[in-house]
């Protein structure tokens, strides 16, 4: 039998209380009467919204280089490369401009720490396992992982991209190396965003939290259990 104190008995209990959600800038506001939370800031969805379509631009012109019935049917190679080259080198600016956003430097310390739980989702997913409980906070196991994994390697195609277009800067058995890693990369990015797509379209009230900002309650509690409680420590540190 889970103690009250347990976090993901803390998560399952029903409350009586009105429920805290996170604005923009991470404080508390009621949505009892609506019975949706908030998930994400106007500044977080902006970022994810900016990322996504410049890594979709990049994706989509990487396409064109390197498919060739699609470079014969768009033509004006170095627009293409040009147009390649600089939606890549700007991903990193909506994370960058992101940092001015109190909610989104709280998000990414989340992505960044992993807990027992994390361990306990992971293993059951990997076994696929559906009857074991996968605890989660705001963020799951999975998405953590995928974060990290994506955030490296947009830096590792970034630098191995520079590399392939400024040729000046390093000799050409360093630029092959790099062509073959950017090359190979790209092909695991494409794999996993499109496993990304994939799950976020079986998951409509996920699309919607970041198409409004909110979720249902009932979906926060079956699919992330302990970000009640994680919403609880915040209130706390923030009364103290």
């Amino acid at each position: 039998m889970p103690r009250p104190s347990d976090p993901v008995a803390r998560s399952a209990a029903p409350t009586g209380d009105t429920e805290r959600t996170e604005g923009p800038a991470g404080a508390g506001a009621a949505t009892g009467a609506t019975g949706r939370i908030r998930r994400f800031s106007r500044a977080e969805r902006w970022v994810h919204r900016s990322t996504a379509a410049l890594m979709g631009l990049c994706a989509a012109s990487a396409a064109c280089l390197y498919l060739p019935a699609l470079a014969e049917l768009v033509g004006r190679r170095h627009l293409v490369v040009t147009v390649h080259v600089w939606s890549g080198l700007l991903l990193v600016g909506p994370f960058l401009l992101g940092l001015a956003s109190r909610a989104f430097r709280a998000d990414l310390r989340r992505l960044g720490r992993f807990g027992p739980h994390d361990g306990v989702w992971l293993r059951a997913a990997l076994r696929r396992d559906r009857v074991t409980r996968r605890p989660a906070g705001k963020f799951n196991a999975g998405q953590k992982v995928y974060a990290g994994w994506l955030a490296g390697a947009v830096l590792v195609m970034a630098g191995t991209g520079a590399l392939m277009w400024w040729t000046g800067l390093v000799p050409l058995a360093r630029r092959t190396a790099a062509t073959f890693v950017h090359d190979w990369l790209a092909l695991a990015v494409a794999a996993v965003l499109a496993a990304h797509v994939g799950k976020a379209l079986a998951d409509p009230e996920a699309r919607r939290g970041l198409r409004t900002g909110s979720v249902s309650r009932a979906w926060a509690e079956r699919e992330h259990p302990l970000w009640r409680h994680e919403r609880d420590e915040r209130d706390e540190r923030d009364e103290e």
